[in-house]
């Protein structure tokens, strides 16, 4: 699930100075020095190391870092990024990509074959954060300056993976002798069009970007120089910092605010879907979660089409885990209320109505509204159920810190995929691990594992096959082991100044502006 300065971007929108509402601040400053303000609820960086980062600071890191291919909403295939083509072999065990020539990362060094190599096989040897999408990879071959080889062990689309939003990053791995202690101090080894100029940890105005001129793209025309990132928890003061151009892009906004950006001259809206889903997460391991009929009480007790209603527009119903469109999809799996089974089920174990008071901890991102309303509405739904919900909010870097010490009953969080397939729910949320880094659930079972692997090949090889087996999973994890709800998929409601042209939304990039690809205008 993982702002800044008054943006010097004016509110000129072919609007007479005399019809914008007194409340926006129209500000006119030259476009050479403009900076593009994104501004979020929550804790940008969690992660610094490319090979590592497993969160939030995907909104930074793609600004800052490349990877060979990028997912192309459009034709829904991967585009040329750091790689200009590719080729594989007729069995996709063995990938060739010839590189873009004259690139170079931050620190002067080229970005060629020997580099990708090196990133990569240093991604997959700690192993950690979305290292698991290079476990296909047997061997990687510099072929020549500016041409790869892949060499796998069994087939898979691995320019699909080439353009995950984690762990695909190409850096440079000679940026310092000990590059991991080296990135802790908010440095950087990318090569994108922006290179990381300030980082303050904790602080609303968190992290500041500068361009990189050496960048390939260039600089030609409108640019936004400057990027800054500032977290502001309370959406009404992010809406008041757009008002006035201290901010020039609010990721997110509630039903009330979106309603009032898109009649305000000045503003820009934009609403489209995601591929980002809003999970309850129960634990299966400790607590009264651990007993599978509290955790199935709890999926039926959530007035899923009333949330959606409340919502209005910010989100709409999932079936099953994965979102339409991605593969893993399971249709004819939307969740329904169900007070009477929940009553029975919560009476089957000792609790209800009559029976022994129930106390449940649920924690959720501060500042996020939309948790905050399904805490509030869950809460308000199991009361009369004799179960009692103590909902806290947390900043996320805290509440995950708690997540992984089993620290709560139900943890609400919102999870995307690596790259655009349904994958990464099963091998990250709901694949045992251990020390737990993102099974929030605890769910340790042999079997599901084993059908859980079986994925990644069969996307390639057997797609029906796989089509099965990711309707299996499905069954096992929310039916047999009822470790979650998934209440809704996220339908991206943002606001940005209306200067700011350009703009469009990334489903495989969740809440990530590509500021390169922007154009200030006023």
């Amino acid at each position: 699930m993982r702002r800044r300065l008054a943006a010097a971007t004016a509110l000129l929108l072919s609007i007479a100075a005399c019809s914008i509402p007194a409340e926006v601040a129209v500000r006119q400053t030259p476009r050479g020095d403009s900076a593009f303000v994104h501004v979020q609820n929550l804790d940008v960086i969690t992660e610094w190391d490319p090979a590592s980062s497993y969160s939030n600071e995907i909104i930074a890191f793609q600004n800052v870092y490349e990877t060979l291919t990028m997912w192309n909403p459009v034709t829904a295939k991967a585009a040329p990024r750091l790689a200009t083509s590719w080729v594989s072999s007729v069995d996709g065990r063995t990938w060739t990509f010839k590189l873009r020539p004259g690139v170079t990362f931050h620190t002067g060094r080229p970005v060629d074959a020997q580099a990708v190599k090196a990133s990569i096989d240093r991604t997959m040897k700690l192993g950690q954060g979305a290292s698991y999408i290079w476990d296909a990879v047997e061997a990687i071959r510099a072929d020549d300056a500016l041409t790869v080889t892949f060499s796998l062990k069994y087939p898979v689309p691995l320019d699909l993976v080439a353009s995950s939003g984690y762990a695909a990053y190409v850096y440079d791995t000679k940026a310092a002798t000990d590059l991991r202690a080296w990135l802790r101090d908010g440095k950087d080894a990318g090569s994108g069009p922006y290179t990381v100029k300030t980082w303050r940890k904790g602080k609303e105005e968190e992290l500041t970007l500068t361009a990189y001129d050496g960048y390939w793209g260039g600089w030609t025309g409108p640019h936004y120089r400057t990027v800054k990132y500032r977290v502001v928890p309370d959406p009404d003061h992010a809406w008041r910092m757009l008002l006035r151009g201290e901010a020039s892009f609010v990721e997110r906004l509630d039903p009330r605010l979106y309603a009032r950006a898109r009649t305000t001259p000045g503003v820009r809206t934009s609403r489209s879907p995601s591929f980002q889903t809003m999970m309850m997460l129960f634990n299966t391991a400790g607590g009264p979660m651990a007993d599978v009929r509290v955790r199935r009480a709890v999926q039926k007790a959530v007035d899923y089409r009333g949330i959606i209603r409340a919502l209005k527009g910010a989100g709409s119903p999932l079936s099953g885990i994965v979102p339409k469109g991605l593969p893993g999809h399971v249709p004819g799996r939307e969740p329904r209320q169900d007070l009477p089974a929940a009553t029975e089920l919560l009476r089957q174990a000792g609790y209800g109505p009559g029976g022994r008071p129930l106390r449940l901890s649920l924690t959720y991102a501060e500042g996020d509204s939309d948790e905050k309303l399904l805490a509030t509405r869950l809460a308000d739904t199991l009361k009369p159920l004799n179960v009692t919900v103590d909902a806290k909010a947390m900043q996320w870097n805290a509440q995950w810190d708690l997540g992984k010490k089993r620290g709560q009953d139900i943890l609400v969080m919102y999870w995307w995929p690596d790259y655009a397939d349904g994958y990464s729910w099963f091998g990250n949320v709901f694949h045992g691990e251990n020390p737990t880094v993102f099974n929030l659930t605890y769910l340790d079972d042999s079997r599901t594992d084993a059908l859980l692997d079986t994925l990644p090949r069969l996307t390639v090889t057997n797609r029906a096959g796989a089509q099965r087996a990711f309707r299996q999973a499905t069954a096992r994890i929310l039916d047999r082991h009822a470790a979650a709800a998934l209440p809704w998929v996220v339908t991206y409601q943002r606001a940005y100044l209306g200067g700011i042209q350009g703009y469009d939304d990334n489903p495989a990039y969740p809440d990530v502006a590509f500021v390169h690809d922007l154009r200030p205008s006023g």
